[in-house]
């Protein structure tokens, strides 16, 4: 038995639609369909029907689905247990974070620990300027990052809802007794990028080099750490586009945070090694997914 057919048949059986199907599997459709039908060859009847308009289990496949779901999260589970004691980190999953660990994530984490008490969450801060590095390296098993994401060998999961992005300004910059600004204003003042290794369009996204009307924008000093670049702007280097919610727990006397108009929002997405992918982080994944934004208004 292939085990791709059994996770093809259960993507199928859970999505009730193959072209979200393939996208779980990162699979094509017809790969989705060429594995379906080899398993219906080997078990000898038909497992879903599918029409123009619809995709259902037959009685046959919504007999064979919890069976086979319980037995494959067990076997998931089993080589999950293995490979985690093999690394020495058993019963640990550690989610790094950019910014703050605001209250959804702090939500997520308690849902998380809810349904799997056996497991130490550990969050850990990762630096503003190295996104992916940590993930990379092991050093967590998933992280929460600044999109965009376009790394080849990452995973993207869950991505959280939009946050507006302010200026931050030293306290006594003009802007700083601005109500708020349009991006096009943002050729008066230098804006403080990542260092490496933070890929290019990631830096780019972050601190653009140019307003929506195609003014350059000034470029002010790198940095590694989001400290290093509030330390920055309080020195009067710069200025530094930021996240609502975590300029809001950075706050201090000697910066403002002036609300912007024009630039795209913030939004963080949960991203792991494709090849280090593990049960409990899609688990993780699930569970952020599922907190309300009640949660964390």
């Amino acid at each position: 038995m292939e085990l791709r057919e059994l996770e093809a048949f259960l993507a199928v059986a859970e999505e009730l639609h193959f072209g979200r199907a393939a996208a779980r599997l990162r699979l094509s459709q017809s790969r989705i369909s060429q594995l379906l039908r080899a398993l219906e060859g080997r078990i000898g009847a038909r497992l879903v029907d599918r029409t123009s308009r619809r995709v259902r289990l037959t009685p046959l496949g919504e007999q064979l689905y919890p069976d086979l779901d319980t037995a494959y999260r067990d076997l998931r589970a089993a080589v999950d247990a293995a490979r985690a004691t093999a690394r020495g980190r058993h019963g640990v999953l550690r989610i790094g974070f950019q910014g703050s660990a605001d209250e959804r994530i702090m939500a997520a984490v308690s849902a998380f620990r809810d349904h799997h008490p056996e497991v130490t969450v550990e969050l850990v801060e990762i630096p503003y300027a190295d996104p992916f590095g940590p993930v990379r390296r092991q050093e967590t098993d998933a992280a929460l990052v600044l999109l965009p994401v376009a790394e080849p060998d990452l995973a993207l999961g869950q991505i959280l809802p939009p946050r507006p992005q302010v200026l931050v300004v030293a306290a006594d910059h003009p802007f700083a007794a601005r109500p708020a600004l349009h991006a096009n204003e943002l050729t008066a003042c230098p804006l403080i990028a990542t260092a490496a290794p933070a890929p290019d369009y990631w830096r780019l996204a972050q601190a653009p080099t140019h307003t929506p009307a195609g003014d350059p924008i000034p470029a002010g000093p790198r940095v590694r750490t989001t400290q290093e670049a509030i330390a920055a702007v309080a020195a009067g280097r710069g200025a530094l586009l930021l996240c609502r919610t975590t300029a809001d727990y950075h706050r201090r006397p000697d910066v403002a945070f002036v609300p912007v108009r024009g630039v795209p929002e913030s939004r963080l997405g949960l991203v792991w090694a494709r090849d280090h992918e593990s049960h409990r982080v899609l688990d993780f994944a699930a569970v952020l997914g599922r907190v309300p934004d009640a949660a964390v208004m």
